[in-house]
């Protein structure tokens, strides 16, 4: 091993498929928006594909702006977080839950399901998250 490489402090980060195909998603929607000309984007698409390191890879696209993500990518993004919500919501349950069956327990009565407050207000908050209009959402439609 050379010098350079025994004094780097970390070493290069090996790219994948899937970064470089992102990479070539960057290139191909700066061509599209007329960033790039044709020369200029066959140029750093061949370079992409021959890429080794995230370095390769960040020289081809640092003057590049990152597409836009479509309505798809926004909406599967949205809907991921809301179920990811959900869990969370789930999770409050067990633990709200589980507080109140031990609170009955040292009682020993079943006392008012206390957790339904707080819960019933979380999930409604969710419901109307997923069906209420958000700002922007009639952006793709606008020219």
């Amino acid at each position: 091993m050379d010098d350079h490489h025994s004094k780097s402090s970390t070493p290069a980060l090996r790219v994948s498929d899937a970064d470089r195909d992102q990479a070539l998603g960057i290139l191909a929607a700066a061509l599209a928006e007329g960033r790039l000309d044709v020369q200029e984007h066959a140029s750093r698409v061949q370079a992409a594909l021959r890429a080794h390191t995230a370095d390769d890879l960040g020289v081809l696209t640092a003057d590049l702006p990152a597409p836009t993500p479509t309505r798809a990518e926004r909406d599967r993004k949205d809907v991921a977080e809301w179920l990811a919500e959900w869990r969370y919501w789930l999770g409050g349950l067990v633990l709200m839950s589980a507080i109140w069956g031990v609170r009955c327990l040292q009682e020993g009565e079943l006392t008012y399901y206390w957790p339904l407050a707080p819960l019933g207000v979380w999930a409604a908050v969710l419901v109307t998250v997923a069906i209420w209009p958000r700002r922007g959402d009639d952006e793709d439609g606008k020219t």
